[in-house]
């Protein structure tokens, strides 16, 4: 009898094991903290941008060799948005924010601050899909600052005729326009890593 009961244990089909489960990856849904951390990481910088739109023109016409600096700033709202959340679209969403939020503060330029906005925060979210939202290195931050900054250098360089300059003038004008945002991705990474320690990305998950 035992014999036969376990033979029909043996006979019945047994249940397939579960495939093992698949890394997963960031997710694409961002939950309402995190666009709210977004809201409120545009709503700062874009202020400071606001701030930094109104001294661009006396800048450029009194000290133009400067001019880059000033520009650099626009980086800030993506790198903090990135080295806060580590989370896809974060650093458009919140360039977007900013840029809304500066062209409240200077209606005449709305055009520019969102023109600017797409073309910073795509660049930074492109940087940040090669490594698959996974591997956020300073260097990498580091190395979109400088594509943005030479994408924004080469149009500046027709648009302001550089050529005007001395050949010395025309090299730091477009050094500083790698620099300006390489400088301010190092505030913004600063600022993002103090947020972080404060528990701020804890509180802001998908």
């Amino acid at each position: 009898m035992h014999a036969h009961y376990a033979g029909l244990v043996a006979s019945a089909p047994q249940p397939s094991p579960e495939p093992p489960a698949r890394p997963r990856g960031p997710a694409s849904r961002l939950s309402t903290s995190v666009l709210l951390t977004c809201a409120a990481i545009g709503v700062a910088t874009g202020v400071l941008s606001a701030g930094a739109g109104a001294i661009s023109g006396p800048v450029s016409a009194a000290v133009p060799i400067v001019y880059g600096l000033v520009l650099g700033v626009h980086v800030l709202p993506g790198v903090i948005a990135q080295e806060l959340l580590r989370r896809p679209w974060v650093a458009l969403i919140t360039h977007l924010v900013a840029a809304l939020v500066a062209s409240a503060v200077v209606p005449l330029w709305i055009g520019r601050y969102i023109g600017t906005a797409l073309l910073v925060g795509a660049l930074q979210e492109g940087i940040a899909a090669l490594g698959r939202y996974r591997r956020w290195d300073a260097w990498r931050f580091f190395a979109s600052a400088v594509v943005i900054g030479v994408g924004i250098a080469v149009p500046i360089w027709f648009a302001a005729d550089v050529s005007r300059f001395p050949v010395w003038g025309q090299v730091v004008y477009m050094a500083l326009f790698v620099l300006g945002p390489v400088a301010w991705t190092a505030v913004g990474l600063a600022i993002g890593a103090a947020l972080r320690r404060t528990g701020v990305a804890r509180n802001s998950r998908l």
